[in-house]
């Protein structure tokens, strides 16, 4: 008895919750149960083919008051549809402060979760800087809750310097089925400290030198799936404004 039992043991199938192993056949009599939101995710065949990568270029315009498109035209059209389509999209944007992030995003209808969204809300004041990992780690909640419910169209407004900034926020996306795709202000230094002086809430100067050198450009590497750059027009000799050359 003793011996049947040992081999029994031996040979039985790993069917343990505990195990972490998702999407593997199992008897339908004894199919653990999941949560309904994953009810029509299908596992991913085991050479299933990477996402395809996209690059997108455009200018920002001269004028910031532009009709408003629809949020999901933000990057572009969603992902092709099909059996192992993503169930939506999360969109980062980077770029320094004043390098046009927030405008890009009323220019197209959207409201993105946003940093200064939340010190407004929390602390009644955008310029509250003393409980960053709080804003921050809200901001995450928010987003994780926007992608349990399945929203298609997700957009995050923060500067995502670097790579390790970003990585939260990419591991979170894929790890719930969703694309992440980036939109990089690749907007000169000199410009940034220039519309920030415009500004009724600037950010001190030595703290833009500082952010610049930590800003590091987005790559496929990451995670992203599509990356729009967005660059501002340059001028000639004559001082006339002429747009960057994107090829």
């Amino acid at each position: 008895m003793a011996k049947w039992f040992r081999r029994r043991k031996k040979g039985a199938a790993s069917e343990s919750e505990s195990t972490g192993k998702v999407g593997q056949a199992k008897d339908p009599k004894h199919a653990a149960l999941q949560p309904s939101y994953l009810d029509k995710v299908s596992p991913s065949p085991p050479a299933a083919a990477p996402q395809p990568r996209r690059i997108q270029m455009e200018t920002q315009p001269e004028s910031p008051t532009h009709p408003p498109a629809a949020p999901a035209a933000a990057t572009g059209q969603p992902p092709v549809k099909s059996q192992r389509a993503p169930k939506g999209v999360v969109v980062l944007a980077i770029g320094l402060p004043g390098s046009g992030k927030t405008t890009w995003f009323k220019r197209r209808g959207v409201t993105p979760l946003s940093s200064d969204m939340l010190r407004t809300i929390l602390f009644d004041d955008i310029t509250e800087q003393r409980y960053q990992s709080l804003v921050f780690s809200a901001l995450r909640s928010l987003l994780r809750v926007r992608l349990i419910a399945r929203m298609p169209w997700n957009y995050v407004d923060a500067t995502n310097l670097s790579p390790k900034e970003r990585k939260q926020w990419i591991q979170m996306a894929r790890s719930l089925g969703y694309e992440v795709q980036a939109v990089f202000f690749d907007v000169p230094l000199e410009v940034c400290l220039e519309r920030n002086r415009r500004r009724e809430r600037m950010v001190p100067e030595d703290v833009m030198h500082r952010m610049a050198t930590k800003l590091r450009a987005p790559t496929f590497e990451e995670g992203f799936s599509k990356i729009v750059v967005v660059r501002v027009k340059s001028r000639d000799a004559s001082g006339a404004q002429t747009e960057d050359d994107l090829a």
